[in-house]
């Protein structure tokens, strides 16, 4: 590899190629930064095991959902989470169960297979610490490339990412490596690896797509500027430009396959985690709390409030290193506007979740090799304005301190990590371990964390939150009251036998709609917890202590079906029923609640009434603050309607006049009368309204059920279970 110096003559000169050629293995600061990052992934791998009893755990259990799709690829069962399964899109890296799955055939099996991914992303690490060294010499000179080396083998959050079983050093790896690449091909105009190198990255995370598509443009940049004022260079660059597309056809035939397989293009993850499927998207509150997200990454890669995440001014200093790698070396002018471009893109894009924070921000992990890159950059271009002695003097204190700043932390986060570890220990695999010890070999186990319990457990398992079990995302994302829905479509052989579930989280609402029958064995947590101030401690839930409790239910289906029909039947012949909070059957009746106001989400719930001749009746309901429509079909035109309801509308008080239990109802967009929801102290109450036949002008007819008045309260707020029409 070329070695480089910065020209003495002029303090914005760019790093020529004065010095020999030299390979990669004779770079001896570079492979030194790299043994280091390596022990340092040793000692946070030897305080795993120190707190686990001589074992290795991940400090998170998703680590477990790779480690099982890479098992079943590895056995022949592509993409598929339980044998048989279809095929789902719960692993968030393709191109990572594919490296774990090669490993796995080819023996790292069983007690192997969990250090293998861990040690695994300590190399990536490792080589991605040498790659910044050799980025940063080659751009600004040894100095800064040594800095840069080491800010990235001592930074905490990485390391603890890079030793936790997941895809984080895997894909900082193939972004250094990226971003390397281009730099050694951009003299020529023609890029040849960068592209390949591209594609991988576009295969293994969406955030690392993002940012190869943004060194793209700049590669489409210098390729025509190399080819512009000759006829003759065209056609050459057209084939160039081709093969720099490489990235884009390869994300595009990503999502065409999940398209073809699953129904959707996009994974199950982004299903389960983005704002933008929430039930109800509202543009200004999504960009509301994108902000929000925004403004934490930014006050935690500023080091703002928590200084171990980076040392502090870590982000102004990567805006100056884009700044002066743009001002000081033209050459690398598309460099600086394509990384800083592809940072600033990956934050947008990662603030769109709904829980961007968890797991120490993990998401965005892998960005931060390039940010520190940056940054001591940033301090290059900050000690140049100073001459002589003084600038060596300026880098060199400003060095210190963010490297004392880093490697003082480095313990903690060791420590963090094996706390997290113990309490994955404690809860996900002894879990499953009981599971595969306790429950019937054929059982169907419900669960809401579903790494371990698959990997352990050797039991069919449902992922409640979607992840690994198609078709359950937008479900639970709309409250257990849809979900009690979707599972009661699943095939019976398919329907959980048991539940394993937090009790703190929001699937346990499933508790309200009779599913979860006898309560099995419920396990308390016991391993240590830590401090969770840092950012995105607290979804570290188990040493946070955010989830405590695990419950073994054993399903109880007897009652599935029981609301489906009105207690009292209704006159006349059910020509409809709109069963609500039902996602198919609300799509099939065009259902949508108005909401009164922006930001309102009309989720769903589950409640269990006793009649008063002892029978029990489940049924599942959306709340409404406002109104709702739907659209009726099978009707006969000229005869009456009987519009039958299940509401609850003891909200806010029973007995209280507040105005909120009665909606206008209007039929294609015609006044049909006023409605009143009395409450019941069952729990839900049957009434039935009139729709008069010069009304039923037609076979479908849209029903709008809102406040009395426009614009002010008060508005209807109840609980909307249902609705049959009937003749």
């Amino acid at each position: 590899m070329t070695r480089y110096a910065p020209q003495r003559a002029h303090r914005f000169a760019a790093p020529t190629s004065g010095s020999p050629r030299r390979r990669f293995p004779t770079d001896g600061p570079a492979w030194a930064i790299g043994i280091l990052s390596l022990l340092i992934s040793a000692g946070f791998l030897v305080v795993n095991v120190a707190y686990n009893h001589g074992n290795v755990i991940p400090p998170v259990d998703d680590a477990y959902i790779h480690l099982q799709y890479a098992k079943q690829i590895g056995s022949g069962h592509f993409l598929q989470y339980n044998t048989g399964d279809p095929i789902s899109t719960g692993a968030s890296s393709l191109l990572y169960v594919l490296v774990l799955a090669a490993a796995y055939a080819l023996g790292m099996r069983d007690e192997l297979f969990l250090p293998f991914a861990m040690g695994f992303g300590a190399l990536c690490a490792a080589l991605t610490a040498v790659g910044c060294t050799l980025l940063g010499t080659r751009l600004a000179g040894r100095r800064v490339g040594v800095l840069a080396g080491l800010l990235v083998a001592g930074n905490g959050a990485l390391m603890w990412g890079a030793t936790s079983g997941m895809e984080v050093a895997f894909v900082a790896l193939l972004l250094v490596a990226l971003l390397l690449a281009f730099v050694v091909e951009r003299p020529t105009g023609r890029f040849r690896l960068t592209p390949v190198i591209a594609v991988l990255a576009a295969l293994t995370r969406t955030e690392a797509m993002i940012f190869a598509m943004a060194l793209c443009l700049a590669m489409v940049w210098h390729v025509v500027h190399h080819a512009r004022g000759t006829r003759s260079r065209w056609p050459r660059a057209l084939a160039r430009l081709l093969w720099v597309g490489l990235p884009f056809y390869a994300a595009a035939a990503q999502y065409l396959f999940y398209l073809v397989v699953t129904g959707s293009a996009e994974q199950n993850g982004v299903l389960a985690k983005s704002l933008l499927h929430a039930p109800v998207v509202y543009p200004l509150e999504v960009l509301d709390q994108a902000l929000t997200n925004l403004r934490v990454f930014l006050t935690a890669f500023s080091g703002l409030s928590t200084q171990d995440y980076v040392f502090p001014a870590a982000l102004l200093l990567a805006v100056v290193g884009v700044v002066g790698l743009h001002r000081r070396f033209p050459q690398w002018r598309g460099l600086a506007l394509a990384s800083g471009a592809g940072v600033a893109l990956v934050l947008l894009a990662v603030a769109t979740l709904v829980h961007p924070q968890v797991h120490h921000m993990r998401y965005l992990q892998p960005l931060l090799p390039v940010l520190l890159l940056l940054a001591a950059l940033g301090m290059d271009s900050v000690a140049v304005l100073f001459a002589g002695r003084g600038r060596r003097a300026v880098l060199a204190g400003m060095a210190a301190i963010a490297l004392l700043f880093s490697f003082s932390q480095l313990p903690a986060w060791a420590i963090r990590q094996g706390q997290q570890a113990a309490g994955i220990r404690d809860q996900q695999v002894t879990i499953s371990h009981w599971i595969d010890e306790n429950l019937p070999p054929d059982a169907v186990v419900a669960v809401n964390d579903v790494g371990a319990a698959a990997y352990f457990g050797d039991r069919q398992v449902v992922d409640l939150i979607g992840l690994t079990t198609n078709g359950l995302a937008a479900p639970n994302l709309h409250g257990a009251g849809s979900l009690y829905e979707a599972l009661r479509e699943l095939p019976e052989h398919l329907r959980p036998d048991y539940f394993s579930i937090f009790d703190s989280w929001n699937v346990h609402g499933l508790v309200d709609t009779g599913l979860l029958g006898r309560e099995v064995i419920g396990f308390e947590l016991k391993s240590p917890r830590f401090s969770h101030i840092t950012i995105g401690g607290h979804s570290a839930c188990q040493a946070a202590r955010g989830c405590d409790r695990v419950t073994v239910y054993e399903a109880d289906w007897s009652l599935v079906g029981s609301g489906d029909r009105p207690v009292a039947p209704p006159p006349g012949r059910v020509r409809d029923h709109l069963d609500v909070a039902d996602l198919a059957d609300e799509e099939r009746h065009d259902y949508r609640v108005v909401p009164a106001h922006r930001g309102f989400q009309p989720m769903t719930g589950g409640r269990t009434v006793q009649l008063p001749d002892g029978r029990r009746v489940v049924d599942s309901g959306r709340h409404v603050i406002g109104g709702e429509e739907f659209t009726a079909r099978g009707l006969t035109p000229g005869r009456p309607v009987t519009l039958t309801a299940r509401v609850d509308a003891t909200e806010p008080l029973a007995g209280v006049p507040t105005g909120s239990r009665e909606v206008r109802v209007r039929v294609n967009g015609e006044l049909a009368g006023t409605w009143s929801f009395a409450p019941d102290p069952l729990g839900w109450t049957e009434t039935s309204f009139t729709l008069p036949a010069h009304l039923v002008t037609g076979t479908e007819l849209r029903i709008e059920l809102g406040p009395l008045q426009d614009f002010v309260g008060p508005y209807p707020d109840y609980t909307s279970y249902g609705y049959w029409l009937s003749q």
